[in-house]
């Protein structure tokens, strides 16, 4: 009789498949992809646009981001109020992200409502109002975010870290939905001009997932999208991510505060990388899990926090490598040293077999619950839109992951982390934290005030 002590032993992972995609094009050239999924009687509808906050103009922080709001406040058919009760009434949810490379709108509904839906969201991207007043309302919003995220240490170290992590100027150096300043200069026309430039069927794709035939699908989207025509600019590149050289340590004083925010990092890679599986394996290990190297030193061994985390944030462009946690002003320094021991024996040594073991078999085992919905496989053929993956990259995820050694693994952490680029950030109190962060010698300390 097993000990209650004991944990059970981990069973087979079970076969899973991932469903066809049938991939169309409709006469105007928007993007066409279907997932026959019965028998799930929901539906989501989910237009990917190429156009994110990379798109951006200079100066225009948060634009691509507050454009997609806006898509909530009417159409030139529909004002808001009514918008939404055409919505409600066929029982539809309707969500609108904007992102670094892309914008979604998205619609879940009843596959029999779906002809009843679809021209809705149609009608959404193709014809925004953007009345003063509605734009006026999610552009207060956004401002009181912004203004939020001033106040708020963990979003202050977050952005005080990109702002040092990439060079003056790179558009990854500020937060994803712009600053007070930025937003501040927007407009309805500003969207307009975005919108017009931007939401085009060329880089545009239209996905559906659910109990659909792809060739109702195709008739529908035809019918709702079909009569769309209008030219846009060419996609954004990749940003290019300049980077700053060397290490450097930067303590936002913040006083009074009994507690710190670390961010440790650098500029990372693209999601084109293409060790990518090997390298989420390798973070993962690092820091990307509950029992991962980072979590079992600081929170299990040292008791320093109640959790730290790191990541990979890709993108078409070098999103950053960042290691975040919170920690009280008495363990700062202890916390910081003790982050960048694991960052460097992971780099120097690599992972073991077990870790690599545990890892990718804890990555095959949760991709099936991850594809629950109909929403959640929308958006992973909506990353093959944004990313450019190959049509087979999900049916054969689960095999590549497994097939990842740790000599891979221990290769991507020598590729792709760089001890001696690290940026440190924290926002704390100086008085009682810059000593400790000296003593470390892993650079000198710069002070700003948290109004920089």
């Amino acid at each position: 009789m097993r000990a209650r002590t004991d944990a059970p032993p981990s069973g087979a992972i079970r076969p899973y498949e991932f469903p066809t995609v049938e991939r169309g094009r409709l006469d105007n050239g928007m993007e066409l992809r279907v997932v026959h999924k019965p028998p799930f009687p929901i539906v989501t509808a989910m237009v990917v646009i190429r156009a994110g906050e990379t798109a951006a103009p200079e100066g225009r922080g948060g634009l691509a981001v507050l454009t997609g709001d806006a898509l909530e406040g009417g159409t030139v058919h529909l004002g808001s109020r009514q918008l939404a009760k055409e919505l409600e009434a066929i029982g539809a949810s309707f969500g609108v992200s904007a992102g670094w490379d892309s914008t979604t709108a998205a619609l879940s509904c009843m596959a029999d409502h779906l002809s009843g839906a679809l021209p809705l969201l149609a009608d959404m991207v193709r014809s925004p109002a953007f009345a003063p007043s509605d734009f006026e309302r999610y552009r207060a919003q956004r401002l009181a975010a912004a203004a939020h995220r001033r106040m708020d240490p963990a979003s202050l170290a977050a952005d005080a870290h990109v702002r040092f992590v990439f060079a003056e100027g790179d558009t990854y150096a500020r937060p994803l939905a712009g600053t007070g300043s930025s937003l501040g200069g927007l407009g309805p026309a500003d969207a307009r001009a975005f919108a017009g430039s931007r939401y085009a069927p060329p880089q545009a794709a239209l996905v559906v997932a659910g109990d659909i035939e792809p060739a109702e699908a195709l008739a529908l989207a035809e019918r709702s999208f079909g009569g769309w025509s209008r030219e846009a600019g060419p996609a954004p590149e990749a940003n290019e991510s300049a980077r700053r050289p060397g290490r450097s340590v930067h303590l936002v004083h913040r006083p009074g505060s009994v507690q710190s925010e670390i961010r440790v990092g650098h500029v990372g890679v693209a999601r084109s990388v293409e060790d990518y599986i090997a390298l989420t394996v390798l973070n993962l290990i690092l820091g990307g899990s509950f029992s991962s190297r980072l979590n079992l030193n600081l929170r299990e061994r040292n008791g320093f926090t109640y959790g730290v985390r790191s990541g990979f944030a890709t993108r078409r462009g070098r999103g950053p490598f960042v290691v975040s946690t919170s920690v009280e002003n008495a363990v700062t320094g202890a916390a910081t040293e003790e982050i960048f021991r694991e960052i460097e024996g992971i780099v120097d040594e690599g992972p073991t077999g077990e870790e690599v073991e545990a890892a990718t078999s804890y990555l095959a085992g949760v991709f099936p619950l991850r594809l629950e919905t109909t929403g959640q496989i929308a958006s992973r053929v909506a990353e093959m839109v944004v990313y450019d993956l190959p049509a087979d990259y999900y049916h054969t995820y689960r095999d590549h992951v497994r097939r990842v050694t740790r000599e891979q693994a221990a290769e991507s952490a020598r590729r792709h982390i760089r001890p001696d680029a690290l940026c440190t950030v924290v926002v704390g109190d100086a008085d009682a934290v810059a000593g400790p962060l000296e003593a470390l010698g892993i650079g000198t300390v710069v002070v700003h005030g948290n109004d920089e």
